[in-house]
């Protein structure tokens, strides 16, 4: 039995009770554990976040085996009960569990007693995707349109300038109403543009030279090669999605299941950032709130930086920034604080620091590192950092007032749903009977760029055919008034080609469809996706 409140509240050391003080917040906050102080775990020192400061952003970091899945578990359960939906990127297949009740056991019986936690076994409200339906999951998708240029140069791994060739590219086809649903879509875009009809659509902007033209379209079919033109195309996964309530009131927990696409950690960390940017284009300012409208775990953060662009890198810390007021926080999961650039670090307000290893000089330099971007704390954090157990870690949150609370070494508390991975039969199960699975379950191809451009091409090759074949395209010979014969004739022959292009129903088609959209350029936002 857990001591009672008053004998506890005795029990705790000077120090540690100043520690603990900064933490008793008076409005709604999730219990995260309790102080540990001189080896010993005080349950009656609660260490809480409050929840209108989880917009503020967090960093959930640590060494490999040190709890931090447990640790988003555990979060993620208080905001759902809260009524706050989350975000979760499962990359090791091991959180579906969160929609399982856990299992009682004397281990968790007895991180309870050390906590002062009153553990009770429980599942919550989950949604499972997948990206393209690669995998589990109710498939994601988005267009290449929606995704945009500074997007999709992360996943291409385009250099500074071949990414500004592909925004080119974007823009000519956001101006020319040529939708890019999918992969074909673009290749046929590009395609088009070095061609000896189209290379002229650009010369007035800059150009697009064939040599960065077949760097882009050998990067998209060595990534079409590796299976990815499943994740674009539609229908296109609407991001509002992730914001709904369970019937009970719970916030609805979205699992991204990544195991399958493990092997592809570009597409998967650019993936999540167009969510967050179209989430971004989406929700309305609404300031400070009580709670937040969705918190997001951004897990594997590393590879989300790593080769990024200037251009990317400072769309990122932009976004981040930014969507604090539209009540979305994200919370970046990684190994090492330096996984994350300092202008990102510098607006992540929440921290939870599992374990940090020192094997060799650079994990010494890490180290060194990491403890220099906390508060002044009475703790050695140098030796605190490197002796944590696992299920521990040091904590610095923003209070209500939105100013640092004092350093807390943490036992965390248990998680209430099951802390393993549920069966297949289970999740697939769960994925079949959802509202959603219907809607994106099937793909859709949709007349867009490629049918549009091969419609065009088409039709010059028909009139150039019938011109081929009309017998009066011969020319004369002769001088004087022959000759004017024949320049009317030739005439009266262009006008007749134009005419049998113009009245062919391939291109009223085409030009139905181009010319509901031409100049209505799309709007794009941040990194380059489209606006709603």
């Amino acid at each position: 039995m857990p001591q009672p409140a008053a004998d506890a509240a005795s029990a705790v050391p000077q120090p540690a009770a100043e520690i603990a003080a900064g933490y008793a917040f008076t409005g709604p906050a999730m219990e995260l554990g309790a102080l540990l102080w001189d080896g010993r775990c005080l349950p009656g020192a609660p260490i809480r976040i409050p929840l209108s400061m989880l917009n503020r952003h967090g960093l959930v970091a640590g060494a490999t085996g040190t709890g931090k899945t447990k640790t988003l578990q555990l979060i993620a359960e208080q905001l759902s009960a809260n009524g706050v939906p989350v975000f979760l990127a499962d990359v090791k297949g091991d959180v579906s569990g969160i929609s399982a009740p856990g299992q009682a056991g004397d281990k968790v019986a007895e991180r309870a007693a050390q906590v002062g936690q009153e553990w009770e076994a429980a599942g919550f409200p989950c949604e499972f995707y997948g990206l393209g339906g690669i995998g589990p999951g109710i498939p994601l998708r988005a267009t290449v349109t929606s995704f945009g240029p500074v997007l999709l140069s992360k996943v291409l791994q385009l250099n500074q300038t071949q990414e500004q060739s592909l925004g080119l590219i974007f823009h000519y086809a956001d101006t020319k109403g040529l939708e890019l649903y999918d992969l074909k879509d673009l290749k046929a875009v590009v395609g088009f543009l070095v061609s000896d009809v189209g290379k002229a659509e650009l010369k007035g902007i800059g150009g697009l030279s064939s040599v960065t033209a077949g760097v882009i379209l050998r990067a998209i079919t060595a990534f079409e090669q590796q299976g990815a033109e499943a994740f674009f195309g539609e229908p296109e996964f609407d991001t509002s999605e992730l914001l709904r309530l369970a019937p009970d009131g719970r916030g609805l927990v979205s699992v991204l299941e990544l195991p399958a696409v493990q092997d592809k950690p570009h597409l998967f960390s650019t993936f999540l950032m167009w969510l967050l940017a179209d989430l971004f284009q989406k929700l309305p300012e609404v300031g400070d709130v009580d709670r937040p409208k969705l918190v997001f775990f951004f897990d594997e953060a590393h590879l989300l930086f790593n080769g990024a662009s200037k251009a990317f890198l400072e769309s990122i810390t932009q976004t981040v920034r930014l969507i604090r007021s539209k009540g979305v926080g994200i919370f970046f999961v990684t190994q090492t604080p330096k996984d994350v650039p300092a202008d990102v670090l510098a607006q992540l307000g929440n921290r939870v620091q599992h374990a940090l290893r020192a094997f060799t000089p650079d994990d010494a330099k890490a180290l060194k590192a990491t403890v220099r971007t906390f508060p002044h704390s009475p703790y050695d954090l140098e030796e605190v950092l490197t002796s944590l157990g696992t299920g521990e870690a040091v904590i610095t949150v923003l209070s209500e007032k939105g100013a640092p609370t004092p350093v807390a070494a943490t036992r965390l508390r248990a998680p209430q749903s099951l802390m393993a991975p549920i069966d297949a039969a289970a999740l697939d199960q769960a994925v079949k009977s959802s509202i959603l699975y219907a809607r994106y379950a099937e793909p859709v191809d949709r007349e867009s760029a490629f049918e549009k451009l091969s419609a065009a091409e088409r039709a010059r090759e028909e009139a150039a055919v019938s011109a081929a074949l009309d017998p009066s395209s011969g020319s004369g010979s002769g001088s004087g008034s022959g000759s004017g014969r024949s320049a009317g004739r030739a005439k009266k022959q262009d006008a007749s080609l134009a005419e049998q292009v113009v009245s062919s129903g391939i291109f009223r088609s085409l030009a139905r469809s181009v010319g509901t959209q031409l100049g209505r350029e799309i709007s794009r936002s941040i990194f380059g996706t489209r606006r709603r």
